[in-house]
C-alpha cells in the first residue's frame, strides 16, 4: 500500500510539474503574440504613411515643376502643335 501511494504521488508531482511547465510556455507565448500585434500596428501605420508618401510623390503639379525647374521643359505653343491621326489599335 505504501509503495502504491508514492507512486501515486509521484504521477502526481510529474503531472502538476507538467501543468506548471504547460502554463508558462502559454504565458511565454501569449506575450510573445501581444508583441507581434504591437508591431502589427506599427507596420500598418508605417504602410499608410509610404502610401500618402508615395501618392504625393506622383501628383502631376509635382511632376510639372520637376520637368519645368529640373529639365527645362515647357508647354508648347498652340501653333506648333501638329494633329496626328492614330495609328494602329482596333478599328471603330
Amino acid at each position: 500500500m505504501v509503495r502504491l501511494n508514492l507512486l501515486l504521488l509521484l504521477v502526481v508531482m510529474l503531472c502538476s510539474l507538467g501543468v506548471v511547465t504547460a502554463q508558462h510556455k502559454a504565458r511565454q507565448l501569449f506575450q510573445e503574440l501581444d508583441v507581434q500585434h504591437e508591431r502589427t500596428r506599427q507596420l500598418e501605420v508605417e504602410f499608410g504613411q509610404l502610401q500618402l508618401e508615395l501618392s504625393t510623390w506622383g501628383t502631376a503639379p509635382r511632376i510639372e515643376k520637376i520637368a519645368v525647374e529640373k529639365l527645362g521643359m515647357r508647354t508648347p505653343d498652340a501653333e506648333t502643335l501638329l494633329p496626328t491621326a492614330p495609328t494602329g489599335g482596333a478599328s471603330r
